[in-house]
Parts: structure tokens; C-alpha cells; sequence
């Protein structure tokens, strides 16, 4: 519907879609032994950013949205919003893209650091990690023969050993994803989606509708825009997009009403805009 075609999806995409749907026999072939093998296990590198573009692009909207709400709440001159508007965004654009960048980096480093202690207490402590591994299925619910063997299976590659120590004692997972590369994905994606509600004011002298009507045409514009976006978050949530859109849709609303009666409370007390 957005442009993501079904062949681009992947089998767990489709399996997914079909689960929703209720079509059993679309599930079914999409777990055959055909359908399985020859998809390659690892994320694409398109399919690794999704989560930070729709939520870049979430916030983007809906904080430069609420900036403009106020200024018009408050009766203000429109370049003002111009202004606050772009300060807001790049600001915010870039704090919050550095906050993703160091989260996931220190995510990462962390990651790593368990990962390396595990490799050393497989190394010098090997029998009591293996009671480790033991203990972590035997609570799983396996028993007897059926744990002896995997605990066997585990722990005859080292890697894997590791590997499961890390998912199954410490609940960690690690990816291939660039942290640098997921902030700046998140900048642009808050950068672009943000720029919608300041279209009008922008481009306002060009047009003389559009300088008679910023703050209507600006409503509809983002209104269309948070209804997309929202709906593009059935891509991360596997929600229906249309409620994904309408929950989108409310929540900047509700943000952008908010800032609107700050700023008309604001303009009745103070008269800012004398």
C-alpha cells in the first residue's frame, strides 16, 4: 500500500500479513521446507532503520506542530512561527539524533563487554557454565536425555555456547546496525516530516492563498502527514494502519490543541502579541 511491494517483503513479513488476515493456507506455505531454506537469515540493510525513520519521523511532526499551535494560539506574527518553528526543528532534530546515537552505541559497548566476559568464563570456567546453560533449560522444562543432549549440542561450539549465555542468561542480543547510520536516519526522517507543518508559513509570500490561510492549510497538511506516518507504523507494530493512522492523528492533535490553549491563555494573561 506504501509502496512496499510484495516481493521486497521478507517470508516473516508475509507470514505475518497472512496471520493477520486469517489465511491458513498462505501461512501454511509460507512455513514449507522450500520457503524456509531459501530466505537468507539476516535482516536487510533497508529493513534495519525502519523503526528509527517511523519514529523520527513521529516526533518530528508532531513537536514542530505543537511549536507552530502556540504561536498561533498566542495570536502571533507568522514569521515568528517561521522562526520558532526551524529552531525547534533543527534543535530537536539534531539532540534527538544524538541521543539515539549514544544510546545505541553504549547499548553496543555494553554488548560487547558481556560478550567478551563470557567468552572468558567459557574459557577458564567451562564446567560451570555448562551447568549454566544446564540450568537455564532445565528450567525451560527440559529434562533426562533431552537436556543432556542439547546442553552436549550447545556446548560443543564455542560460539554458539556464547552466543546462548548472552540471549539466555543476560537477555541480550546483538546486530549488525550502525549507530551512526540509525541517527542520521532519525534526523532526516525528523527533518523531513517536521518541515510539513511549516510549509505554508515558508513558501506563504509565493502564494497569496497560502498567506491568507497558513494555519488551516498547515492543520490539513499535517493532519494528512501524522495520518501516514502513523499508518506506516504497521510496519514496526504489525497494528492495522488504519488505527495506527487514527492513533497517530489523535495524539498530535491532542499535542498541537494543548500548545494552541498554552499560547491563547498566555496571549489573554500577558498580552504577547500586543
Amino acid at each position: 500500500m506504501f509502496g512496499f511491494g510484495k516481493n521486497r517483503k521478507s517470508r516473516v513479513e508475509r507470514a505475518r500479513e497472512s496471520y493477520i488476515k486469517g489465511d491458513l493456507e498462505e501461512h501454511k506455505r509460507l512455513h514449507s521446507t522450500e520457503e524456509i531454506l531459501k530466505e537468507p537469515w539476516h535482516k536487510t540493510e533497508q529493513g534495519k532503520y525502519i523503526g528509527q525513520a517511523v519514529y523520527g519521523a513521529s516526533d518530528g511532526i508532531v513537536t514542530t506542530f505543537a511549536a507552530i499551535s502556540g504561536v498561533a494560539g498566542a495570536s502571533l506574527d507568522p514569521k515568528v512561527a517561521v522562526i520558532v518553528g526551524l529552531a525547534n526543528l533543527f534543535a530537536d532534530g539534531l539532540s534527538m539524533a544524538i541521543g539515539d546515537y549514544l544510546s545505541e552505541k553504549s547499548e553496543k559497548e555494553y554488548i560487547s563487554a558481556e560478550k567478551e566476559r563470557e567468552a572468558w568464563e567459557v574459557e577458564h570456567l567451562p564446567e560451570a557454565e555448562k551447568l549454566e546453560v544446564k540450568e537455564i533449560y532445565r528450567r525451560k522444562g527440559l529434562e533426562g536425555e533431552h537436556l543432556e543432549k542439547l546442553v552436549d549440542a550447545v556446548t560443543s561450539n564455542k560460539e554458539l555456547w556464547i552466543d546462548t549465555m548472552l540471549h539466555e542468561e543476560l537477555g541480550l542480543f546483538d546486530d549488525d546496525s550502525s549507530p551512526l547510520k540509525s541517527a542520521l536516519v532519525t534526523f532526516f526522517a525528523f527533518i523531513v516530516a517536521g518541515f510539513m507543518p511549516l510549509i505554508t508559513y515558508v513558501f506563504a509570500s509565493q502564494w497569496d492563498f497560502l498567506a491568507q490561510n497558513q494555519f488551516l492549510i498547515s492543520c490539513i497538511i499535517t493532519a494528512i502527514t501524522l495520518f501516514t506516518v502513523g499508518a506506516l507504523r504497521q510496519i514496526i507494530t504489525g497494528v492495522k494502519w488504519f488505527i495506527g493512522g487514527l492513533e497517530m492523528l489523535l495524539i498530535g492533535g491532542l499535542s498541537a490543541t494543548v500548545a494552541y490553549l498554552v499560547g491563547w491563555v498566555l496571549n489573554v494573561v500577558f498580552k504577547i502579541s500586543a
